[in-house]
C-alpha cells in the first residue's frame, strides 16, 4: 500500500470511531485549525482556486520527486477538508497521487453531509491535486 492510501485508511479509521455527525464536523474543524498557516505569498489571486464558494488558495511545488501542496481557506469546514486532502496527497510522488482515489471522502460519509457548493469546491481541489500529478 502506498503512503497516500495508508493516510486515507487512517482517516477512515479515525472518523469511524465517531458515530455522531456533529463530532465528525468538530474533528474536521479541529484538523483544519491544526494546519500551519498558509504562507502569505500564496494568498494572492494567482493562487486562488476557482469553483469554490469559500476563498481557497492552492499551490503545488515539486521537489526531489515529491509534490507538496500548500492550501488554505477562510472557512473552517473547508480548512478541515484541505487538511484531509493534504494529509493524503501532499509530499507524495505523482504516481502515489494518481494511484490513490478519493474514496476515503465517501467512506467517512462526507459526500452525504456536504452542501452542493462544498462538494463542487472539494471536486475543484481534487482536480487541481490530480492535475499537479499529471
Amino acid at each position: 500500500m502506498n503512503r497516500a492510501a495508508e493516510a486515507a485508511s487512517e482517516i477512515v479509521d479515525e472518523f469511524g470511531f465517531l458515530d455522531d455527525w456533529e463530532d465528525r464536523y468538530q474533528l474536521l474543524i479541529d484538523l483544519g485549525r491544526r494546519l500551519p498557516p498558509l504562507p502569505t505569498h500564496y494568498k494572492t489571486d494567482e493562487y486562488q482556486l476557482r469553483g469554490c464558494q469559500s476563498v481557497v488558495h492552492f499551490a503545488a511545488e515539486t521537489k526531489d520527486g515529491e509534490i507538496t501542496f500548500h492550501a488554505g481557506s477562510d472557512a473552517a469546514i473547508v480548512q478541515g477538508l484541505i487538511a484531509l486532502l493534504l494529509r493524503v496527497y501532499s509530499d507524495r510522488t505523482a504516481d502515489e497521487i494518481r494511484d490513490t482515489e478519493a474514496a476515503f471522502l465517501s467512506e467517512i460519509g462526507l459526500d452525504s453531509h456536504l452542501s452542493a457548493t462544498r462538494k463542487t469546491g472539494l471536486a475543484s481541489m481534487l482536480t487541481a491535486i490530480k492535475a499537479a500529478a499529471g
